[in-house]
């Protein structure tokens, strides 16, 4: 079987004004993606069907069931009739991180904790990442979520997928994907930046969504110090950031943001959080 695509167009009747007419939308697709290792299935996710080598690899990191993309041996990526599989092969010195990371989701987009069945799995210590990370001026923070929108291509068709994008310093955005799933975005995001040679340390994560806990620690385990967002953190991923060292500016909009954590990573500009 092949791969389904990205999205689909779909026949609507558009209402305004009393009025109606007929339109053809294009609409994300959503299907069901199981991450298999060594024949046993570990996490169900619905994502959105494109960069699944890069959502595999991610999410093996953000999960601490690999360390490094080469201790995955082997990826493939298959089509069955009510879904996908991407089914990986680990060195055999991971398997006991994997039986410690026992975890199965099976739930809508955006359920990142779901089916978790240890609350320390939920509150796992972060690294501290210390004085890693980039100095931004705050035109480069303010402006990183409108550089995000030329690498959005399907969420321009669409209007309804999320993105994660990496923001270097003196070059913008280097890379991005996207997804119906924030979580599932960044982890594309951070397997495309494994498989790449990217460091996480050299730039900032740049989020369409809120900062949540799960978001916070995908980022942290990954070695990124910088999180920028379009929208507010909660108050745990908050503290999170600020146990771990990261930076965290929310509601980067236009010429503004908040800067919640860490503001040594900001240039002049602000010398303190209030």
């Amino acid at each position: 079987m092949t791969l389904p695509t990205p999205a689909q167009t779909a026949r609507a009747t558009h209402v305004r004004a009393g009025r109606t007419s007929a339109v053809t939308r294009t609409l994300p697709e959503e299907t069901a993606v199981a991450m298999v290792y060594g024949g046993s299935t570990q996490a169900v996710m619905m994502a959105t069907p494109a960069d699944l080598e890069d959502f595999a690899v991610g999410f093996s990191l953000t999960e601490g069931i690999v360390t490094h993309p080469a201790q995955i041996e082997r990826l493939e990526v298959l089509a069955h009739p009510k879904g996908l599989e991407a089914q990986m092969w680990i060195a055999d010195d991971r398997t006991e991180a994997l039986a410690a990371r026992r975890r199965f989701m099976a739930g809508p987009v955006g359920c990142g904790l779901c089916g978790i069945d240890s609350l320390d799995e939920a509150v796992r210590a972060l690294p501290q990442l210390g004085d890693a990370g980039p100095v931004l001026d705050a035109g480069q923070i303010a402006g990183a979520t409108e550089a995000l929108r030329a690498w959005q291509p399907l969420h321009d068709q669409t209007r309804a997928v999320h993105a994660a994008g990496f923001l270097v310093p003196g070059r913008g955005i280097v890379l991005a994907r996207e997804d119906v799933g924030r979580h599932n975005a960044l982890d594309k995001l951070i397997g495309a930046m494994a498989r790449q040679g990217v460091d996480a340390t050299t730039g900032a994560f740049v989020l369409t969504s809120r900062v949540s806990t799960e978001m916070v620690q995908k980022c942290a385990i990954a070695g990124g110090a910088v999180i920028i967002a379009v929208s507010a953190p909660t108050a745990h991923a908050l503290r999170l950031a600020q146990g771990a060292g990261i930076t965290l500016a929310a509601f980067a909009r236009g010429d503004g943001f908040d800067l919640f954590s860490h503001p040594q990573r900001l240039r002049a500009e602000v010398s303190h959080v209030a």
